[in-house]
């Protein structure tokens, strides 16, 4: 008789993939805010996720050109992201630029990245699977699945990958939002130290000394957070000539 919904499977069985994502997002979100993390957390549990890798790596591709690894899982998915990075080709630079998902069976037979496959094949690379993690302006992500063998990846590697790259692409915007929240508010911070000092120096209103920060920014060609970072670490502003 087939086992009820609510019964635990049999000892030995493959682990639902529903709960195996659910323990991946929760791992996810464990990291707020901290984006390297949530990066070493994505590439460490993508290898042991999808069946068939043996490595990993997360890759962004800045103003759509330079490919800038971002966390790995060995120096093997380094090398390959400096060898597209050199070539300007390969499957990672597909998946950003052209298609969600790219697939590579064998190295040795592969036809569309000719350069590419000679020389990461010389690297130990057997086959390769790669996913578009998010598209944001003029930077985007990539998350790189290797075997050393070839063949390693079946159509339940393209669905768990998918699936994957789902949850980590949603964990990692919010960590990098996060982040951007933290910053945001540490820069307000100074910035209100830093009128703070400018008031009670001067004797001016807050707006009036928002003002004296917004003119040096505007005459020295720096970030008003920046003149408020120099203005609260050295008790100056920095000199100006207007």
């Amino acid at each position: 008789m087939a086992a009820e919904p609510h019964e635990q499977p049999d000892e030995g069985r493959p682990t639902p993939l529903g709960d195996v994502m659910s323990s991946v997002a929760r791992q996810l979100q464990e990291e707020h805010g901290d984006v390297e993390a949530t990066l070493q957390i994505i590439t460490a549990v993508a290898a042991a996720t999808v069946p068939g890798v043996d490595e990993c790596g997360i890759t962004y591709v800045v103003g759509r050109q330079q490919l800038e690894p971002r966390a790995w899982t060995s120096e093997l998915p380094q090398m390959a992201d400096a060898l597209q990075d050199r070539l300007r080709e390969g499957p990672c630079l597909d998946a950003v630029w052209e298609n969600a998902v790219v697939r590579v069976d064998d190295l040795e037979t592969e036809t569309r990245w000719p350069r590419f496959t000679r020389e990461a094949g010389a690297l130990g690379v057997g086959s390769m699977l790669c996913f578009q993690l998010f598209v944001q302006a003029d930077v985007l992500g990539a998350l790189n699945l290797y075997s050393r063998g070839p063949s390693a990846f079946d159509d339940e590697s393209m669905d768990v990958g998918l699936m994957f790259a789902g949850h980590a692409a949603v964990a990692l915007a919010g960590a990098e939002h996060e982040a951007d929240l933290r910053g945001g508010m540490t820069h307000r911070d100074l910035i209100g130290q830093a009128k703070g000092i400018l008031m009670e120096r001067h004797r001016l209103t807050a707006d009036q000394a928002f003002g004296v920060l917004v003119h040096t920014s505007s005459v020295t060609n720096r970030k008003v957070r920046d003149i408020a970072e120099e203005l609260t670490t050295t008790g100056l502003l920095p000199p100006t000539t207007g």
